[in-house]
């Protein structure tokens, strides 16, 4: 996890001085692309003022919420999958039919069913990370060896207790590569949607912020918010997630 974070700071440093000489040679009108002077001061207004911890944590909300009820559906639907010759074969179609298709996509019927309200972000936020997961889930399950099954059943294990006790422990690498593809697109979906929302005067959220910096033409306000985005990124990918992986699947063998 060292190394990781090291190469990030390198790449992040590299970057922060090719942005800045980019901005100070003039390539760029400075209100398109400001410097990072410029990019500071917005972050750091924002900050100190709550509003941008305020959005964040908004959409943290709307994001856990979408998730985890995206998790529940896709260990349900991948375990009746297992169980259920027929189901598999409905869920299969079900996922080459909708994981194509982009959440956003969606909204403007969210919008007629939910109203212009949280409900409507996180049904769009379901949508985008549940296909994705139960693929990986439903593959993941089918890789497990038919002995492993064949072990849990002669030790009296059956239905949910199969499936938690030696399906999932068995298949968790395809399951947290799923809940990460899951994280990314609920980010996707949640932004776009949120800068829908803020054409329709509906307030909240990162995605409404980076909207109306863009309608002020506050552009180191817009980086300012993206920072956020990436930092989050960052913190739940090498904390959430590398310690999920470091307790779990590097300890058992099954990662290097």
């Amino acid at each position: 996890m060292k190394e990781i974070f090291r190469k990030r700071v390198l790449f992040i440093l590299l970057l922060a001085v090719a942005w800045e000489s980019a901005a100070r040679a003039g390539f760029f009108p400075p209100l398109l692309f400001p410097s990072l002077g410029r990019i500071w001061d917005s972050l750091k207004d924002g900050v100190m003022s709550g509003e941008l911890v305020g959005n964040a944590v908004f959409s943290l909300y709307l994001i856990i919420t979408g998730l985890v009820i995206a998790v529940i559906l896709t260990v349900l639907f991948s375990s009746l999958a297992m169980v259920s010759k027929n189901f598999d074969n409905f869920l299969d179609t079900a996922v080459a039919v909708m994981n194509p298709l982009p959440g956003i996509a969606l909204l403007p019927l969210a919008i007629l069913w939910f109203g212009t309200g949280q409900e409507s972000i996180i049904f769009v936020i379901v949508h985008a990370t549940l296909w994705p997961m139960i693929l990986n889930t439903v593959a993941g399950f089918r890789t497990v060896p038919v002995i492993f099954r064949e072990v849990g059943q002669n030790a009296g294990l059956t239905g949910p207790r199969l499936v938690f006790s030696i399906m999932v422990p068995a298949a968790f690498p395809y399951l947290l590569t799923g809940l990460k593809i899951g994280w990314s697109r609920a980010w996707r979906a949640l932004i776009a949607a949120e800068m829908v929302f803020g054409t329709a005067g509906v307030s909240g959220g990162l995605g409404w912020f980076i909207y109306k910096q863009r309608y002020l033409m506050d552009i180191s306000g817009v980086f300012a918010a993206l920072i956020v985005i990436v930092l989050i990124g960052i913190l739940v990918e090498d904390l959430f997630f590398g310690i999920i992986e470091k307790k779990t699947v590097r300890r058992w063998g099954m990662m290097v």
